[in-house]
């Protein structure tokens, strides 16, 4: 089996919240996604979305992934798409680094093997579990009252952990964080969310003004390496990294370093499925939790997490995220019209090969991009 094309497409994902606020000031209404499909010598097909929320989260930005993928396609043009750690050896020796411009190549790889052995893309990383996935709400910066008004709408919809993002003026933020836990569910789960907003100062101050029995795990806190380890030094809260675990080399360090109680996995971010797939193994050898996300995206980047996430042990995974909730179209159906539906605030990967998704091409529209062997 070889590559024989890939087809680049682009998809604007508007926001259904109407503005997402994170800390700093940043604001997104619609996000710049990008869809691969590969199309092997046999006539299978597999996809794969990377979606970068916006310019100003990480080091990645949507022009930036179809100008990677510009730069990698022909050297993938003719590799057998099953063999997907080859296939990142070859991305890796096209492109340093740019892992989002390589995730929708990556994850098209693992569809398109699972689809061409019969598999789930869960039972090719390592085999699914049995236990449905909790899902995580993003609840975005904004008033005190409003923000427990979105806790509470996402709880009726069986939402069993909440993201609460924070990163202003510290008083503010403890009072974000207090209105979001006031009416806590029994087996709830809080993330307090910087996205790297906090100084070592700020995130002192913040921590001082929330009451000893609030239970929180703080992600993200602080923008570098030395902050979150200044800061670990002069706190108990149980702290989850982010932004900062984005690759083997800093999963590594985090876990030698003693950083964190947790990891959250972007698939995006950490470059597709194949490195996620060492990173979780990593995490889960130091007993960390992890939770499974993406850094936003539509139907297809949620297959890809729910297939990551179905291979985590239940004690240690946290929650995943739902993007399709974030945006406001669908790209893809299920394989299997009832496959990743939540049922009660709980989601499985489907047990159809691949992904378990068929794209709707009249929303993908036609590639802006194709490459042919």
């Amino acid at each position: 089996m070889k590559i024989s094309q890939v087809d680049v497409y682009q998809v604007d994902l508007p926001y259904s919240g109407g503005i997402y606020r994170l800390s700093g000031g940043r604001e997104y209404a619609n996000f710049d996604a990008t869809i691969v499909r590969l199309t092997s010598d046999t006539g299978l097909t597999g996809f794969g979305e990377s979606t970068p929320f916006g310019a100003t989260y990480v080091a990645a930005h949507a022009l930036g992934v179809r100008a990677g993928i510009a730069e990698i396609t022909p050297a993938i043009l003719g590799l057998d798409p099953r063999r997907v750690d080859r296939v990142y050896d070859v991305m890796d020796g096209a492109l340093v680094g740019h892992g989002h411009a390589k995730t929708a190549i990556d994850v098209a790889c693992w569809d398109l093997f699972g689809k061409a052995v019969g598999m789930p893309v869960c039972d090719l990383l390592g085999g699914r579990t049995l236990q449905p996935m909790g899902v995580i709400s993003s609840v975005y910066a904004g008033t005190p009252e409003a923000m427990r008004k979105r806790v509470q709408a996402h709880r009726l919809q069986g939402y069993r952990g909440h993201s609460i993002k924070i990163g202003e003026d510290p008083q503010l933020d403890a009072e974000r964080v207090m209105a979001c836990l006031a009416d806590r569910q029994a087996g709830e789960y809080f993330l307090v969310d910087a996205n790297g907003g906090l100084t070592v100062e700020t995130a002192l101050r913040f921590l001082r003004l929330l009451p000893r029995h609030a239970d929180i795990v703080l992600e993200a806190p602080c923008a570098t390496w030395r902050e979150h380890m200044s800061l670990r030094r002069r706190t108990d809260i149980p702290m989850v990294w982010d932004e900062l675990a984005n690759n083997d080399a800093s999963v590594a360090q985090l876990i030698s370093e003693d950083g964190a109680e947790g990891v959250g996995l972007k698939i995006s971010k950490n470059g597709g499925l194949t490195p996620c797939r060492r990173q979780r193994d990593m995490c889960i050898s130091a007993g960390y939790s992890l939770s499974v996300q993406d850094t936003v995206g539509s139907d297809i980047a949620f297959a890809a997490i729910a297939h990551l996430g179905q291979t985590i042990p239940a004690h240690l995974l946290r929650c995943i995220l739902d993007t399709r909730d974030m945006v406001t179209i669908t790209t893809a159906d299920a394989t299997d019209k009832g496959a990743f539906k939540r049922h009660d605030g709980w989601v499985t990967a489907p047990e159809t090969p691949g992904l378990g998704i068929e794209p709707r091409m009249e929303v993908l529209g036609e590639p802006v991009m194709t490459y042919c062997l």
